[in-house]
């Protein structure tokens, strides 16, 4: 993930998780350790496209659904994929083998979070910085993958576990057919969390 990804990550759990879209440049900067120039550039396009409002002493973000849109489009998850391989087992049985230490995205985070799904899957992402944990587990295999395993920022690592702006962006990234669904049914629990 880029670091200008952090910022708009941390916008949208403003909005989304503590319900307070308001934000300063130079808090953010300190946050992540990051150059105001850097924030700013991150901010650049969203004031472009009014989804920031940027003042002198405190910002405010004025259109969320528009930010959690323009970061999935810009999220470039295949990337940060590093490890992949195939199990036979049915899924929910390897998502219980996972090693404690990783942390559940896309259809299982989904599962994890709401208790249900809209769909039947059965391809699993997972972040984790402990490769080898995972392949003792889950040996890597010549058939099509539907184990895959990625890169944890080092924020992420911190909070363990995805934001459900986080969960939205990532699945929208995905391949699969009910990943659509997924995302969905994501934006529904968004705005129910939002009250809209």
């Amino acid at each position: 993930m880029f670091k200008i990804e952090y910022i708009w990550r941390d916008l949208l759990d403003r909005v989304i998780e503590e319900k307070k879209p308001e934000f300063t440049i130079t808090e953010l900067s300190k946050k992540y350790s990051l150059s105001t120039s850097v924030v700013n550039h991150a901010l650049y396009p969203l004031r472009q496209l009014n989804i920031v409002k940027i003042g002198k002493f405190s910002s405010k973000v004025v259109d969320w659904e528009r930010l959690l849109y323009f970061w999935a489009t810009r999220r470039n998850l295949k990337k940060d994929i590093v490890y992949f391989t195939f199990s036979p087992l049915p899924v929910y049985d390897r998502e219980g083998l996972m090693p404690e230490d990783v942390v559940p995205t896309a259809y299982t985070a989904f599962r994890y979070f709401f208790k249900k799904t809209p769909a039947d899957y059965d391809h699993i992402y997972f972040y984790s910085n402990n490769i080898e944990n995972v392949s003792k587990r889950f040996p890597k295999r010549k058939n099509p993958p539907n184990i895959f395993i990625l890169k944890p920022d080092s924020y992420l690592k911190k909070l363990k576990k995805v934001s459900l702006s986080q969960l939205f962006v990532d699945l929208w990234n995905l391949p699969e057919w009910y990943a659509k669904d997924f995302c969905e049914a994501t934006l529904l629990e968004i705005r129910k969390r939002l009250n809209i």
